[in-house]
């Protein structure tokens, strides 16, 4: 895989790519309790997922992937944090409820087009609903990186791309032009 680009490293790791049309449509929510064994089965699968991916690619920021990039059509995804020893994130059936007004731009990336980062302005704190494996409802406020990275996952299984949030006459740039590869977003 040495002379392959970082798009054709995620394909090889079964991420699916931008092209495909599952990354473009909304995902069907989870019934819950009723499908918690195919909840937790995709969850599962996710975090298989990111761990092939995190045995290939440092992840200084973070990193998330939803059940589209794994060719699931269902409102799953996992995000793990920065931070070192912290747990994964679980999102099942997320929404975010409110967000702020006050947002930044950051350069992100997506394993779906790995060989490009795009400036995507997010709001810097979000509070999401999402379900538990056992029906349950939790809201959870996150803020600044951790609230980019949980806004980025709701994203794909609401059927966008972070190329749908950048501005008007933004484009992404060639990973060998990005320069903050390995170091953490800043506030």
């Amino acid at each position: 895989m040495s002379d392959a680009s970082p798009s054709d490293t995620m394909r090889d790791l079964g991420v699916v790519q931008a092209e495909a049309t599952i990354l473009h449509q909304p995902t069907r929510p989870f019934d819950l309790p009723a499908e918690r064994d195919a909840a937790q089965r995709v969850l599962d699968e996710l975090s298989a997922a990111a761990a092939r991916i995190a045995e290939v690619h440092p992840f200084a920021k973070g990193m998330g992937i939803a059940a589209p990039q794994i060719d699931v059509d269902r409102a799953a995804a996992i995000v793990h944090p920065a931070e070192p020893g912290s747990d994964p994130i679980s999102l099942l059936n997320p929404r975010i409820i409110s967000r702020s007004e006050e947002t930044d731009e950051q350069f992100e990336g997506c394993l779906s087009f790995f060989d490009v980062r795009g400036l995507v302005p997010r709001p810097l704190t979000i509070t999401v609903e999402q379900n538990n494996l056992d029906g349950s409802t939790t809201v959870t406020t996150y803020h600044q990186a951790l609230a980019r990275l949980i806004h980025h996952e709701i994203d794909h299984l609401d059927g966008h791309l972070y190329e749908d949030r950048m501005r008007d006459g933004v484009t992404p740039i060639l990973v060998a032009e990005y320069r903050q590869t390995g170091s953490a977003w800043t506030y």
